[in-house]
């Protein structure tokens, strides 16, 4: 069988640009790793239209439930190793062995999960250093713990902690917090969450599993801090990889550039939600969701012709 439309990613961006491609009548299958993509580790979701408050997880069964819902939508959990053209379109090479025919392409695959890049850091992986917390949070109850960073991703993260947690430190580089208001009034009524501005981690330290933390400027008249986890929300990365051999054109911090309509470079292939232009760009659920259902329109009218 070859789709009108092979969609590369799970997460908002692909599952709205599905259900849409589906009722316009478009063959398209679902390509991702955990549908809902990095969703499903968002703790609350209070700004999406009509629904005042659902959990990360949640909101993805239901987009995916809404998807699977059309009959002209499939959706597949496994990763895509390989992209090639052919005289139809595209040939997708998947992780479980089998492969997939499109005459169109939509990149979804949104952003990963940016590190450290401390010493430690990579040997702790798992053992105290996480990058999840509604993952892992589970294991920290009655523990202290710390949270790296200062967007919207790191203050949602110390607030859940903060319900979990005996201590929660917030640790960030810069002066203030650069998150929502809301964020910033629930971390001030906690008292479990303290904020540590100015400052960086230099080094992850334990013997087993993480212990303490080096910071680069005294904190409490100390450099040490005693902390049984640590969770890095500092930002991510757009995920490229993939697309290297197809020459789809990105710009300087490696994001696809599209045009209004989700257009990339290449003819035949979309973008659309956070692997898109702009690093600066405000990466919202709703925002890649609108995106994907532009690029589906764009993909219908495409396929027309």
């Amino acid at each position: 069988m070859i789709y009108d439309l092979a969609i590369i990613g799970s997460g908002p961006a692909g599952l709205s640009a599905s259900v849409y491609a589906s009722r316009y009548g478009i063959s398209n299958v679902v390509i991702g790793g955990i549908s809902g993509g990095l969703t499903t580790q968002t703790h609350e979701i209070g700004n999406w239209l009509g629904t005042e408050k659902i959990s990360g997880f949640d909101f993805a069964q239901k987009a995916e439930a809404h998807c699977k819902s059309y009959d002209k939508a499939e959706v597949v959990n496994t990763l895509v190793d390989e992209i090639t053209e052919n005289e139809n379109g595209y040939i997708l090479f998947l992780s479980n062995g089998s492969k997939v025919e499109a005459k169109t392409i939509l990149l979804a695959m949104g952003t990963k999960h940016r590190h450290l890049g401390v010493p430690g850091e990579k040997e702790f992986a798992g053992k105290g250093v996480s990058y999840c917390a509604t993952c892992d949070g589970f294991f920290y109850r009655g523990k202290t713990v710390a949270v790296v960073g200062g967007n919207d991703s790191a203050a949602g993260a110390a607030v859940y902690l903060g319900d979990i947690a005996e201590k929660v430190y917030l640790i960030y580089r810069g002066e203030k917090l650069r998150c929502e208001t809301f964020w910033g009034e629930s971390i001030g009524k906690n008292p479990k969450i303290e904020s540590i501005f100015m400052t960086n981690i230099k080094e992850i330290k334990g013997e087993q599993k993480v212990e303490e933390l080096i910071l680069d400027s005294p904190y409490k008249n100390s450099e040490t801090l005693k902390v049984d986890g640590v969770f890095a929300e500092i930002g991510s990365d757009p995920n490229t990889e993939l697309i290297k051999n197809l020459e789809v054109e990105l710009d300087e911090q490696g994001y696809v550039k599209i045009d209004t309509s989700g257009r990339t470079s290449k003819k035949g292939v979309w973008a659309a939600g956070d692997i898109t232009t702009g690093s600066d760009k405000f990466k919202q659920i709703i925002t890649a969701a609108a995106e994907g259902a532009v690029a589906a329109h764009s993909i219908q009218e495409f396929l027309k012709k």
